[in-house]
């Protein structure tokens, strides 16, 4: 089962939050069809958009979004604070040659452009004030130096963030997915920073890690090194999207009598694929006229 954990180092000034998202990654890549680039791609943006997502407040939502120039033409994924993800990208299939040590060209594919987040409190409660967007620079394109770059810049929080996908050639087509999110927070000691430097340099690829069987609390412990940590909690998380048949009729109900006519007469029904999870819903013609009856 995927988790995720928050703790705490140094007296407080250190937060860590790490996550094990093998599933949620493996379940991304089957419903969007991506290909191994693109799907090392989105797994990292959706695993870095989920440990930061775990920062904000109950009822809010936090979306993170690469608009870019490269092949894969955008990735957006979208958090909430329970411990749900969900993404897509623009280009499933974009798949440029591997380099030359034969790892995803992922920055190839990506390119240029800006990374962007958006905060939008109280958006589960229907409480929905301007939302506060942040956005940067791309500088490298390989995602987890992005929402580094992001949280320095844009919220002047000193991070270090690793993300990894590690892919198999037979289904799920994940062996290994997670990352580790570190924030120095005010008042954090000059040392502790150079220590934890020190040690993220060195530390092996998470997706190692997560392959032989460490959680989310290991991959804290070889993170931070020496410096101790408290756990204060720790939650499931998984690939959840917030589409239903439901939602999808409203959004008919909401057009106007001609379009709702025209989608009995010409189209004998209709069919609305959801962008996040690629399901589709399909409702018939009397599911249609219905929708119209109570429009009147």
């Amino acid at each position: 089962m995927d988790k995720l954990i928050h703790a705490t180092a140094a007296d407080g000034t250190v937060r860590v939050i790490s996550a094990v998202t093998t599933g949620i990654v493996a379940e991304a890549i089957r419903r969007h069809g991506t290909s191994p680039t693109v799907s090392a791609a989105l797994g990292r943006m959706l695993t870095g958009t989920l440990l930061l997502g775990s920062t904000i407040k109950e009822f809010d939502r936090l979306t993170a979004k690469i608009d870019c120039s490269g092949e894969v033409g955008g990735i957006t994924a979208e958090a909430t604070k329970i411990g749900t993800v969900r993404g897509f990208v623009k280009n499933p299939i974009a798949e440029p040659p591997p380099k030359a040590n034969g790892k995803f060209d992922v920055s190839g594919i990506v390119g240029d452009g800006n990374f962007v987040v958006i905060r939008e409190a109280g958006f589960e409660i229907g409480f929905r004030p301007e939302p506060y967007v942040g956005s940067v620079p791309i500088v490298s394109g390989e995602i987890a130096e992005d929402f580094a770059y992001y949280l320095a810049k844009s919220e002047q929080i000193p991070s270090a963030v690793l993300l990894g996908v590690l892919l198999q050639n037979s289904e799920p087509f994940v062996a290994a997915s997670g990352g580790v999110l570190i924030q120095m927070m005010p008042g954090a000691n000059d040392h502790i920073v150079t220590m934890i430097e020190d040690t993220v340099s060195r530390a092996p690829h998470v997706t190692e890690l997560v392959k032989e069987g460490a959680g989310p609390e290991d991959l804290a412990r070889v993170a931070l090194g020496v410096i101790d940590f408290e756990v204060l909690d720790e939650r499931p998380v998984s690939f959840q999207c917030t589409c239903s048949l439901e939602k999808a009729a409203g959004m008919i109900a909401a057009l106007g009598e001609d379009e709702i006519r025209a989608m009995i007469e010409e189209d004998k029904g209709a069919v609305m694929n959801c962008g996040f999870c690629n399901e589709t819903y399909s409702l018939a013609t009397s599911d249609i006229e219905r929708l119209l009856g109570e429009n009147r």
